[in-house]
């Protein structure tokens, strides 16, 4: 009989992605994250016996908690997270049942940026559309859900990261960027290793949508439209970020479990 405060990989697997995601925390030890350096989507490493940082890092947001094989290290940090009022459940068979569920994304630790001040610091081209929208939208639903992102002039980005420790994305002669015919969120798609079924098909409209090239997927010019309206309804990029993931949170469950729903009337004609 499952425990009360476990959750199964099938299960969290679903919630990857969405706003309804709750907080992953990797509490591995050492040696057992370097023999298997990944990292489910979305979650942080933190030591097991720092419990007093891992609640003032939750602020309260329930949370998942996983190390190896899901015994006495997560169960007991869910047990006792559990106790101070924290709604904490842990990954049943731990990183290994992940690492063989079908379908579960791991991300390659080594591919993410060094934290700036606790998290992923990224820079990009002020005024954004769509790649400079998607991208965060990526970042911060399956790799860093505290990523920040500054929004500058196009000839200061370069200073910008330089200055900050920021990542730059989607300009010229930078890593994370547009790459042959594909655009910068493909490349953050492959370098992440996130290159399932749904985020494939959600890439094919980003991708139409960000080199006008609409013919690869009839929602392309939609997307564009949106985007547009968007940039001109938000005269602060802040603002028109938190409007995009809302858009991208829609793009995605439809990429997810309704793409292949269509819409007519008057309903039921033959």
């Amino acid at each position: 009989m499952p425990a009360p405060n476990e959750i199964t990989p099938e299960q969290l697997l679903r919630l990857i992605g969405t706003p309804e995601c709750p907080v992953i925390a990797d509490i591995s030890i050492d040696p057992d994250f370097a023999a298997d350096p990944y990292l489910i989507p979305g979650s942080f490493r933190h030591s097991h016996t720092d419990r007093a940082g891992l609640v003032a890092r939750l602020a309260g947001r329930p949370v998942v908690v996983t190390c190896q094989k899901g015994i006495k290290l997560s169960q007991g940090m869910a047990a006792w997270l559990g106790a101070e009022g924290i709604r904490a459940e842990y990954l049943s068979g731990g990183m290994y049942r992940w690492r063989d569920t079908r379908g579960a994304m791991r991300i390659p630790a080594a591919a993410l940026p060094e934290p700036v001040d606790g998290a992923t610091l990224w820079v990009t081209r002020h005024r954004p559309k769509i790649d400079r929208i998607a991208c965060p939208w990526l970042i911060r639903r399956f790799v860093d859900t505290s990523a920040r992102f500054l929004f500058v002039s196009p000839s200061e980005v370069a200073g910008v990261a330089e200055r900050y420790g920021a990542t730059p994305f989607d300009v010229e002669d930078v890593f994370w960027s547009h790459r042959g015919e594909n655009c910068t969120f493909d490349t953050m798609l492959d370098e992440f290793a996130l290159r399932t079924e749904a985020l494939d098909r959600l890439s094919r409209v980003v991708r139409g949508a960000d080199t006008d090239r609409h013919d690869l997927a009839p929602q392309a010019a939609g997307v564009l439209a949106i985007s547009v309206g968007l940039s001109r309804q938000y005269r602060d990029d802040q603002a028109q970020l938190a409007a995009g993931m809302a858009l991208y949170d829609a793009l995605y469950r439809w990429a997810r479990d309704g793409f292949d729903e269509s819409h007519d009337w008057p309903a039921g004609r033959g």
